[in-house]
């Protein structure tokens, strides 16, 4: 491992001015109704939960649609929501044009179209993946942007303006990028978990320059080039009396000092090509640990160095998903697999509560809020049900076009990405 501060904090005058020019946006902050948010991927919690009291139950294209904007070119970011803007990332297919799209939430109306990158020889991506599939993060004011090896931007959202951008941390994803943005306090975070090299890095949110930038204390030369990567987005925590900026990547799950980078304890696995987001609850982070063979292991948050034999609590490996990250509501977890099986487990011991069969086939993350259930699959039908011990669906829900994107909530209504548009659902009249 290589860990290396590469920028300090500002002195006192800087922080003074710093302070002064914030203000506004701190202002702006207060005024918008934090359940109108939803400012980085799975929301506000980063663990898919909404403060919604009345999200809509039933929809089709003819009914409790508010609006259906046409995203141009192709992208499978979630949107992210601040105030009346809507964010999402798009790139032409050959990914040699990639673009930040801002909506109006109210109206549907695209307030700006920027091509934040010129790309001249993209790698491949896969079939399932994107050019713009990385989640942006937003905050009042700005809007910061993420397209892996080809660039991480951070953009006004009153005009579109780029402020600042940083195109020099490339990486071999081999099949396309996949790990999403975090913003936390004055750093933002993301994994850089490649073929070639595998770290993670802070930036400083004001400048984009790089605070901090950790290498993956891994020894990866036994293992094939490819195993080497990962696509996982990490999660802020409090655990053991300490924050923690918890990153898994291929062959380990690590924690890190958010504000320093240094590394405090990490647990070792076989898994790599990880993409569900984990969760933390109960005192324990829950993990899916690989994609050929995924498996959900709760690990205890404590540790101190390597805890791979000391802290891991359960295991669980049959129907776990590739994909799609889990939810968790009260002392249960909830998901559904790639291959469509949904599954109920107890938080506490990993133990099954039920195993049913949902329709199609999953990418994006379910939601909670208002009480229910949301599952959405690929080819556009979400499947609502009732949380708790008995599996009970309560509506079934059918759009037209792809879906591979977890959908945001603003307010009482989703803002759901298609292949082609975005669209605003909620119950007629439902808007305040």
């Amino acid at each position: 491992m290589t860990f290396e501060v590469v920028y300090g904090m500002p002195d006192r005058s800087m922080q003074a001015r710093l302070i002064c020019a914030l203000v506004p946006l701190a202002l702006a902050t207060f005024s918008t109704p934090a359940q109108d948010n939803w400012p980085e991927l799975r929301g506000p919690e980063r663990n898919g939960h909404a403060a919604a009291k009345k999200l809509p139950l039933l929809w089709s294209e003819t009914n409790n649609v508010t609006w259906k904007t046409p995203i141009h070119d192709l992208g499978w970011s979630s949107p992210v929501v601040w105030g009346d803007q809507i964010w999402v990332t798009t790139a032409t297919e050959d990914g040699k044009q990639l673009f930040a799209v801002c909506v109006n939430s109210r109206t549907g109306k695209v307030v700006h179209d920027v091509k934040v990158f010129d790309t001249q020889a993209p790698e491949h991506v896969a079939s399932v993946n994107s050019y713009a599939s990385p989640t942006a993060a937003i905050e009042a004011g700005r809007v910061y942007v993420h397209y892996g090896t080809y660039g991480t931007a951070c953009l006004d959202t009153r005009d579109g303006k780029i402020l600042w951008s940083r195109r020099d941390l490339p990486c071999d994803h081999a099949e396309g990028p996949g790990s999403s943005v975090m913003r936390h306090e004055n750093l933002l975070y993301f994994n850089v978990d490649g073929r070639d090299v595998q770290y993670v890095i802070a930036l400083d949110k004001n400048t984009g320059k790089t605070v901090w930038k950790t290498t993956r204390s891994i020894d990866y030369t036994p293992f094939d080039t490819n195993k080497r990567k990962s696509f996982c987005t990490p999660i802020i925590l409090e655990a053991a009396g300490r924050r923690q900026l918890f990153s898994p990547g291929a062959k380990a799950m690590i924690s890190y000092d958010p504000q320093s980078g240094e590394e405090l304890w990490k647990v070792q696995y076989s898994g790599w090509s990880i993409v569900p987001r984990p969760l933390f609850s109960h005192g324990l982070l829950y993990v899916i640990t690989d994609y050929e063979k995924p498996e959900l292991w709760a690990v205890r948050a404590d540790g101190k160095g390597d805890v791979t034999d000391s802290h891991v609590v359960w295991k669980v490996a049959k129907d776990m998903p590739r994909t799609s990250s889990l939810l968790l509501v009260d002392d249960l977890f909830y998901l559904a697999n790639d291959e469509g099986c949904g599954v109920c487990l107890e938080v506490r011991t990993g133990n099954q509560v039920w195993r049913e069969r949902l329709k199609g086939k999953y990418s994006a993350s379910p939601i909670y809020g208002s009480g229910r259930i949301y599952f959405f699959n690929e080819k556009n039908l979400t499947t609502v049900i009732e949380p708790g011990r008995e599996f009970k669906v309560l509506a079934e829900n059918q759009l037209d076009e792809r879906v591979m994107a977890t959908p945001a909530v603003t307010g009482d209504a989703f803002i759901l990405r298609s292949k082609t548009h975005l669209y605003r659902l909620e119950e007629r009249g439902g808007r305040s």
